[in-house]
């Protein structure tokens, strides 16, 4: 499970580790929590995109880099996708290519890039190092801040479910992240964990993910822009500038396509009642085997699929304190606690009599 259910929800179960620690950062993340949700999905996977045009009604359909056959709308013929800018035409695996490995930092750079990789080791201090760039360069608001929050969530998330770095138990339809068992991962998330247990509206939740704005500092952590701050000073080599106005462009089509996604995702996950059970999307079965939505729950549950899913909660709050240990103000945000009325009244009401 690594799309938009999985990596949000790996954010939301860091965001509760994160109250339980007491982290400083905490106010931030829950008063822009739709950008903290953007930023651990819209914040690193630039493929969002389609990756085809259905021949028959002419709308756009599939994911950018996963190849499709036929429309998933209506079983016809598909052509490709192309993303136009300026004088040229991209497909999405070109643009996975090309920015793919810098939002992601310690792994995903093609072959030619490989050298650029962030070691484990240094990414707690490339992450500081933007964090001060955010403020000092970009100025007062703390919006980016919970965006880069979310960055940080997915990179680990996708670094633990991918195996690029141990830290998570999980083995369920032959391993950790595959074909048969990402169908599981996410409907199970959606329903036991999401809308039953943590009581989550997916449909708002991503709704106002893809309609938050671009970040610019999101260009920055990519080192798609002018080298400067204190992450050029120490990290500076490659830096792209001149890829500056086309990752503008994907950035402004990831939330443009994801807003059309939405509802195909929130059908795509429904369930539907049959007597006493609930049975899932045919084509969601059919990749895991036709197993049913039961079998599919019980395949979780012998995976033990929530102690997977709190460990990534307590592997990316470990990231946030590391980060939170080297920026000195992250360490004394202001005081969240207010004033409540009951306080304010006490103090500034005035009885009739006393005037």
């Amino acid at each position: 499970m690594s799309g938009i259910i999985g990596h949000t929800m790996y954010a939301i179960l860091a965001g509760k580790a994160a109250t339980q620690k007491k982290l400083p950062i905490v106010p931030v993340i829950y008063r822009n929590y739709a950008s903290y949700l953007a930023g651990s999905y819209l914040g690193c996977d630039i493929q969002i995109m389609p990756e085809a045009v259905c021949v028959d009604t002419g709308q756009e359909v599939g994911f950018g880099t996963a190849p499709l056959n036929q429309s998933p709308l209506t079983g016809g013929e598909v052509k490709p996708w192309l993303l136009k800018f300026e004088t040229r035409e991209y497909r999405p695996r070109e643009i996975h290519r090309q920015f793919y490995g810098r939002a992601h930092l310690v792994f995903g750079w093609t072959p030619a890039e490989r050298k650029n990789t962030v070691p484990w080791d240094h990414l707690p201090d490339y992450a500081a190092m933007v964090f001060q760039d955010a403020k000092d360069l970009y100025g007062p608001g703390e919006r980016k801040l919970a965006y880069l929050f979310g960055w940080l969530a997915h990179i680990v998330g996708d670094s633990l479910i991918k195996s690029v770095r141990s830290g998570i138990t999980l083995d369920m339809l032959g391993g950790k992240y595959t074909p048969a068992n990402r169908p599981i991962q996410d409907l199970v998330t959606f329903h036991e964990v999401g809308r039953k247990e943590l009581r989550l509206d997916w449909y708002n939740l991503l709704t106002d993910l893809a309609e938050t704005p671009i970040e610019p500092v999101q260009l920055h952590y990519m080192r798609v822009g002018q080298p400067r701050g204190m992450l050029a000073a120490d990290f500076p080599d490659a830096w792209a500038p001149q890829y500056e106005p086309l990752l503008l462009r994907v950035l402004e089509e990831n939330r443009r396509y994801q807003k059309i996604r939405n509802p195909r995702l929130i059908k795509k996950y429904a369930l539907i009642q049959s007597g006493t059970s609930w049975k899932c999307d045919e084509e969601l079965s059919r990749k895991t085997g036709g197993l049913t939505y039961k079998e599919m729950v019980e395949a979780a549950d012998r995976a033990q699929f929530r102690h997977a899913l709190w460990e990534m909660g307590e592997a990316i709050v470990v990231l946030f304190e590391q980060v939170i240990e080297r920026v000195p103000y992250l360490q004394t945000l202001p005081n969240a606690t207010k004033p409540t009325w009951d306080e304010i009244t006490a103090r500034w009401k005035k009885s009739k009599s006393s005037k």
